[in-house]
């Protein structure tokens, strides 16, 4: 086995989606220098910090935080476009895992009944083959003890790219294109709502804005990373 897997990597060698560099046999996804090395923010062991200061007077949010300190040019920048663009899929989930270690660490995140990825429209996710979003819960629900529920929150029309708007345009883009199903059947559950990057937060605010039609229910929020710059 050990040859066959030897000879496969002839041809499809593994290599670190950061930096290129070859994987060893225990490595997967990420190489040991650059994993060790990842910006952890260490905000879900904070209840307050820069991820839930942005929700502050928006929306109700139980705790907000973020694995990952992200900004342009750099490796994490370099981690999602691998993740998101090139159908690498299998990153969200590993990130995902990771992340899960260090949730299960912190007692404001021990509570979790259901984990809600950021829905993609279906054309969009068509396109793409994935929704980036509901990789990461993956890898989340893999070691909380959590369900992942992707039929709960729901797209009602498709919006615009984000990137390079304004903060109001980034709410006026997303408010009100979300809605719920079965309000009934999720009232009293512990939401864990997961995105990829947090930048103003108009998409998670949108997003808990339409849960919270469901009564008497708790949202929490995680991501891969939060723009810092």
């Amino acid at each position: 086995m050990s040859y066959f897997q030897d000879f496969v990597s002839l041809i499809y060698p593994r290599v670190c989606v950061i930096c290129g560099n070859s994987l060893y046999q225990n490595e997967d996804i990420l190489c040991t220098p650059c994993q060790y090395h990842l910006p952890k923010t260490n905000f879900h062991l904070l209840k307050d910090n820069q991820v839930s200061r942005i929700f502050w007077g928006r929306v109700n949010i139980e705790n907000a935080a973020s694995f990952l300190f992200f900004s342009k040019g750099s490796k994490v920048q370099r981690l999602i476009h691998q993740f998101k663009y090139k159908g690498k899929k299998q990153i969200g989930i590993k990130i995902g895992k990771l992340y899960a270690y260090e949730l299960r660490k912190s007692k404001l995140y021990d509570e979790i009944d259901m984990i809600i990825p950021v829905p993609l429209h279906e054309k969009k996710q068509r396109k793409r083959g994935f929704n980036q979003s509901e990789q990461f819960g993956i890898g989340l629900a893999a070691i909380m003890d959590a369900e992942l529920k992707t039929d709960i929150l729901f797209r009602i029309k498709a919006s615009e790219t984000q990137t390079k708007k304004t903060r109001f345009k980034r709410w006026e883009n997303v408010n009100e294109i979300f809605d719920v199903k079965d309000k009934e059947q999720f009232k009293g559950k512990h939401f864990l709502l997961v995105d990829d990057v947090i930048t103003t937060g108009a998409t998670i605010e949108a997003c808990a804005q339409a849960l919270h039609k469901i009564p008497d229910i708790k949202i929490s929020v995680v991501s891969i990373g939060v723009a810092v710059n």
